[in-house]
């Protein structure tokens, strides 16, 4: 049988070092999600102005989904050059956000299918969903990244007076509800919180040494 550890024999960190390998397959999974998507989009079905307006609806809800998960991706690499070490727990919660970010390809096509399903609330309370627990999978993550690393980590330091995400989170749930009275509402709802997180937080952009 082995013998037992002495006290003094080193033993093995639960934190890892370094992040390179989790942001570079974060990286992978966002470029094949992006891909899917653009792979997705339609042309107009013919070459007059009616056809054109018919794809306008499945064009909006394309830009709007890759500025999305482009935010994500931005963010995403800002938050990580920021941490200095992850555990288990960083890695399932990044695991679980990649997840509901893969969907947004699905909602993308499915709203700006061929049938109008952009006029339908449906459609537009999936999206919001899946944006609203991709939200919360980020905050997550966010949180996994300060419990690995300390509270007095830059990542906590950055996130210490944090409004945009519970406003994002918010803003996701209003839009799943008016979806119900107008999925235009909801897409406005949608579209604000892209535009609010357009630019990272240069906190974590700069981080303290």
């Amino acid at each position: 049988m082995a013998s037992a550890p002495s006290p003094t024999e080193p033993v093995a960190p639960e934190l890892e070092m370094g992040t390179e390998r989790l942001e570079a397959f974060s990286d992978a999974v966002i470029a094949v999600i992006m891909t899917i998507m653009a792979f997705g989009l339609e042309a107009p079905a013919g070459t007059t102005w009616a056809a054109l307006s018919t794809a306008m609806p499945g064009l909006f809800v394309y830009v709007l989904s890759f500025a999305f998960i482009g935010i994500y991706w931005n963010n995403h690499h800002h938050l990580l050059r920021a941490t200095k070490r992850i555990s288990a727990g960083v890695m399932w919660s990044n695991l679980f956000l990649l997840l509901w970010l893969s969907l947004i390809p699905v909602c993308t096509k499915w709203i700006g299918g061929p049938h109008g399903a952009y006029k339908d609330p449906l459609p537009a309370i999936a999206y919001g969903i899946v944006c609203l627990i991709a939200g919360a999978a980020y905050t997550l993550l966010v949180r996994m990244i300060i419990r690995a690393n300390g509270k007095d980590s830059a990542v906590a330091r950055a996130i210490a007076s944090d409004v945009k995400g519970p406003v994002s989170i918010g803003l996701y749930a209003a839009g799943v509800g008016l979806a119900l009275l107008s999925p235009y509402l909801s897409y406005a709802c949608y579209a604000a919180v892209s535009v609010m997180w357009f630019v990272p937080d240069r906190r974590l952009s700069q981080p303290a040494a």
